[in-house]
């Protein structure tokens, strides 16, 4: 189960973070997790929800953002978020096409408490 290295390696980032900005807790970790990225969302939580408590992140909300999978196509230029995954340009059929997102897992806020 690689969420929980996953979880481990996000709640040391927020931990460096608050480290770096002399904070006394942190309130709200937001993540990204696109629909493509292989972690199980539910198991991330469940992962956040074991490690969180045995340091500063000890009650912290774990917001998450599911990403979908984004497509540009290089022959027409369509920008299309697909209803399945599907490697084909929904606008003109193509097989030519960039996935742009939806691969991802980021920290995209972080809440620090100072008080």
């Amino acid at each position: 189960m690689h969420e929980f290295s996953i979880v481990s390696a996000l709640i040391n980032q927020c931990e460096e973070l608050a480290a770096q900005h002399q904070a006394k807790g942190i309130a709200r970790v937001a993540v990204k997790i696109g629909a493509l990225s292989g972690v199980e969302p539910q198991l991330v939580k469940t992962a956040f929800d074991t490690f969180r408590e045995d340091g500063i992140c000890r009650g912290a909300e774990l917001e998450m953002e599911i990403a979908p999978l984004t497509l540009d196509c290089q022959a027409c230029g369509a920008h299309s978020v697909p209803d399945e995954i599907a490697y084909l340009c929904p606008a003109c059929q193509s097989r030519d096409i960039k996935v742009s997102g939806g691969e991802e897992m980021l920290l995209m806020q972080l809440e620090l408490i100072f008080d």
